[in-house]
């Protein structure tokens, strides 16, 4: 039995092309290999790979949280383009916004591409469980999550730095980070002494 305790998270991949096979999807793959480098708990995956139909994401978040998942990430359909509608579909079913994740994304995408600013992601809780969009691409994924570091410094903090303490406060699991991937940030009252 792991002292850590244990998560399940939701992942899910929103293409119209790779939810029907025109090429493989990378974002899942990419997802579970960030976590289970990151975390130190157990972790359970719900994986779904589903296209850009925005009825169909919001029920697939809803499913994810009625699930039990603590996490909700999704990849995929936060450009401007007609059919990109995940961040709509993720409104849709918030009990809160949290802005501050998409204006953190924003802001590390930006420092690699200008066209960051067409980016749309957003974040939200539903009942006891974070809701994040994530860009579509590894590298940015990747990115968002970890923030940027010189020199092994961090320089600008990706925003999963703040999801364990936000996970917290909605009464979620205590996830417990691997500091070289992502150190987690909790106030010190908030740090679970073992």
């Amino acid at each position: 039995m792991s002292e850590h305790d244990p998560v399940t998270i939701g992942i899910v991949s929103v293409s119209d092309r790779a939810s029907t096979g025109v090429y493989e999807d990378k974002g899942l793959p990419a997802l579970k290999d960030w976590l289970g480098r990151a975390l130190k708990n157990p972790l359970t995956f719900h994986e779904r790979l589903i296209p850009d139909e925005q009825e169909r994401i919001s029920a697939t978040l809803v499913e994810l949280v009625d699930a039990g998942c603590a996490l909700v990430l999704t990849t995929g359909g936060t450009g401007p383009a007609k059919r990109d509608v995940t961040p709509e579909a993720t409104l849709a079913i918030a009990d809160k916004e949290m802005p501050g994740f998409g204006e953190q994304m924003r802001q590390i995408s930006l420092r690699f591409v200008p066209t960051a600013i067409l980016s749309r992601q957003v974040a939200v809780i539903r009942a006891n469980t974070l809701v994040i969009n994530l860009p579509g691409q590894p590298k940015s994924i990747q990115e968002t999550l970890e923030g940027l570091k010189e020199d092994g410094r961090q320089v600008v903090p990706g925003i999963f730095a703040a999801v364990p303490y936000c996970i917290d406060l909605i009464g979620g699991p205590y996830l417990e980070t691997n500091d070289e991937v992502c150190k987690a940030f909790r106030p010190k009252n908030a740090v679970r002494v073992k």
